[in-house]
Order: C-alpha cells, then sequence, then structure tokens
C-alpha cells in the first residue's frame, strides 16, 4: 500500500459550527492540512441558536438504544476535556399524569439498556432536588442531564485545533466547490469581510460538507444531491433562572417538553416544523401561548417572568420530509456520505446529528476518511483536555 503523508493532504470544511469545529480539531490531531470556513460568524447557524442541552441520551432512549449510549459516552467524554463549559447539573423527568406514569417502567428500561444511570424518585425526594418544579408531579426520574455554552464549547475546539495548526475563516463563504475529472480540486470562496468582495481559490484534496440545515446547498455547489429535512423549532428564554436542572416531561418526546436553565434565563423548547427557506427562520406566533403553557406544567410561574428572546433554529434531519411530515419521525443519528459515485470524489457530507456528539460525529467522519485514503492514525481528541475558548481571542486569526 502507497505510504500518504497526511500532512500534504488539504482539508477544506465548510461550516464553522460544533461539527466544523470537533473536525478541525480531529483533523489537525491526526496531522492533516485543515481549513475551515464559514460565511458568517463562528456558530452562527444552528449551533448558537440550540438551548445548550447536553443530553444524557434518556431522551433518545426508547427510540433508539445506540444513539443514547453514545450520548451518555459522549457526555463523560466532555466532561472531562470541556468542563469549563459545562454545568453537570443533572435532570429531572416528570410524570405529571397517570398516563406518564404508565411511561415510568419502559423508560427506566430503556435507560437501563443505553447504560443511562437512571433513578425514579418520589415526588416529595424530586421537589427536594428541584423545588421549582410542579408540586403536582406523580413521580420523577433523576437522569445525568446537563447544560454548555453553545459559544464556548465549540470555540474550545476551534482554539484547539488552531492552536495545532489549522486555519479558521469566518465571513468566507462558499460558492463553488471545484472539480477535475471527478475528483473535488479546491473551494471557490468570497471573502464577506469589510471591502469590497473577494474572491479566491483555496485548493483542497478534501472537502468536508459540515452545512447542517444548508448541507443540501452546499452539495448542490459540486453538483451533488443529498436530502435534508430543515426542521425549525421555536425556543423561549425568559429572565430569571427558575431551576437548576434540567426538567422534561415524562413522556415521548414531543413538542414544549424541556426547560432548560442557562445562566440567568430558563429556556422553554421547541415545537418543530419543516421549512425550504433556512435564511429567514422565524419563531411562529402561535408557539409563544403554547410554548409558555407547557413551561408552567413544568415549573409553575414561567409565564409570569419577562421575556429575554424568542427566536428559531433549524435542526439538520437527515432525508427528505413528506409533504405533511414535522420531522419528529426522523432519527437523530447521523450519517457521513462520501460522493465519490456522484463524480464528486473527495467531498463528503456529514448529514443529521446532534450537538452532545459533536466530538465523535467527528470522530467517526475522520475515521472513514483515514480510511479510504488507507492510513491509520488514531484518534486522540477524547483523552486531552482542549483549550480554554478564551485561547481562541489570545491568538491572531490564521
Amino acid at each position: 500500500m502507497k505510504h500518504i503523508d497526511v500532512t500534504n493532504v488539504r482539508v477544506v470544511i465548510i461550516g464553522g459550527g460544533g461539527t466544523g469545529a470537533a473536525l478541525a480539531y480531529d483533523l489537525a490531531t491526526r496531522g492533516f492540512t485543515c481549513t475551515v470556513i464559514e460565511r458568517g460568524e463562528l456558530t452562527s447557524g444552528t449551533t448558537g441558536r440550540h438551548h445548550g442541552q447536553l443530553h444524557s441520551g434518556a431522551r433518545y432512549a426508547m427510540g433508539d438504544r445506540e444513539i443514547a449510549r453514545e450520548c451518555m459516552e459522549e457526555v463523560n467524554i466532555l466532561r472531562r476535556i470541556a468542563a469549563d463549559t459545562i454545568e453537570m447539573n443533572y435532570g429531572l423527568f416528570l410524570a405529571l399524569t397517570e398516563e406518564d406514569e404508565t411511561f415510568v417502567d419502559r423508560f427506566l428500561t430503556a435507560c437501563d439498556e443505553a447504560g443511562i444511570p437512571a433513578r425514579q424518585l418520589l415526588p416529595a425526594e424530586a421537589l427536594r432536588y428541584e423545588p421549582a418544579i410542579n408540586p403536582a408531579t406523580r413521580t420523577a426520574v433523576l437522569v445525568p442531564d446537563g447544560t454548555f455554552d453553545a459559544f464556548r464549547l465549540p470555540l474550545q475546539f476551534f482554539a484547539s485545533a488552531r492552536a495545532r495548526g489549522a486555519r479558521i475563516r469566518p465571513w468566507h463563504e462558499a460558492i463553488g466547490i471545484d472539480t477535475n475529472q471527478g475528483v473535488v480540486s479546491g473551494v471557490t470562496v468570497r471573502d464577506l469581510r469589510s471591502g469590497p468582495s473577494r474572491e479566491r481559490h483555496l485548493p483542497a484534496d478534501i472537502v468536508i460538507n459540515a452545512g447542517g440545515p444548508w448541507a443540501g446547498h452546499i452539495a448542490r455547489l459540486a453538483g451533488v444531491t443529498v436530502d435534508i429535512t430543515p426542521a425549525p423549532g421555536t425556543l423561549i428564554a425568559v429572565r430569571g433562572r427558575l431551576c437548576n436542572m434540567v426538567v422534561s416531561r415524562l413522556r415521548p418526546p414531543g413538542d414544549g417538553d424541556i426547560v432548560v436553565p442557562q445562566r440567568k434565563l430558563s429556556i422553554i423548547g421547541t415545537t418543530q416544523w419543516t421549512t425550504d427557506n433556512r435564511d429567514a427562520l422565524l419563531a411562529r406566533d402561535e408557539d409563544v401561548p403554547f410554548l409558555m403553557r407547557c413551561a408552567d406544567e413544568l415549573v409553575p410561574g414561567f409565564s409570569d417572568q419577562p421575556i429575554h428572546a424568542v427566536w428559531a433554529a433549524a435542526r439538520p434531519l437527515a432525508g427528505a420530509a413528506g409533504p405533511a411530515e414535522d420531522g419528529r419521525a426522523h432519527s437523530r443519528d447521523f450519517a457521513v456520505v462520501h460522493h465519490k459515485g456522484d463524480g464528486a470524489a473527495g467531498l463528503y457530507t456529514i448529514i443529521g446529528g446532534k450537538a452532545t456528539t459533536l466530538r465523535a460525529m467527528a470522530q467517526i467522519t475522520v475515521d472513514r476518511l483515514c480510511s479510504d485514503l488507507g492510513v491509520t492514525i488514531p484518534c486522540t481528541t477524547h483523552i486531552e483536555p482542549l483549550l480554554s475558548h478564551r485561547d481562541y481571542y489570545r491568538r491572531v486569526s490564521a
């Protein structure tokens, strides 16, 4: 087998969110020459708009044990390597009705089978853990959920990647993916920073499309079709930290069933629908009173607090949605697609995924890339602590 020096393999990542950050770090630790481009500020897409829950996997355990297990494994890894941006405040799943209570045994079994520590609590116990919850709670389950800063965690990966030689270029928009005889040769980018816009060619041996809900549009730059369902949801933040734990409804995942504390705010989320417009997402007016009612059921008095912000974010769900589908049935798993058979060898697209598993998604993607190149370089991103997010600003942008 021909030896390949990966320091000579040029990789361009399109997308400066959490996935792009983790990819850059993984690639840099394995020795690849790597550049990240993002058309806006870093994390300005979906990454910077979610509620920042660190999922133990309990939410997904009933539907997919393996996804739930992966979440739990990544929670433990992130607690080791990125403790600065994580608040391990745990979570409570509340049964508020008789119907909710019928879900308890199956939920506990699913968590156990996924390797998630979960413990049923009596109402009085749950209220001692979290006095703000609904006093009508019939039973609750304690799980190792947490929260993280949706901006600072990716910035830790970016800072660590750049310290290992990666180039991070916000305000650079991909306007073309160039190919030569069915093989990618680079990315044409437009520099959107102050002054007249400039276009340039970034040579690349490999291009990774990590555009989330925009991945379909990015793939079309190379003449490739990728089915992505952008599934927006509305979130509301009110002023005041009403609870210290993540509070969820004990039932199958649905709309308005999670309250997440973030610093001095409390966030209720989310709803879900599908859209063709990724760039002009507005929260639906009808979602606000609905979410407020849901929040009050979990944490009474939530709706009495001043609203800090109402916004929408689009999940990048794998596959195409049907005409009446809202995306809830789509898997939260992810896939890596190599477009070699589409006339764009060297172009990889990441489809789907979750914020909690950003590091694992990067590892699986780079493992696939190494396998395709015929090289064996182990992943080490689960071992060494990341640099502080502040280190990103202590270095001049490359």
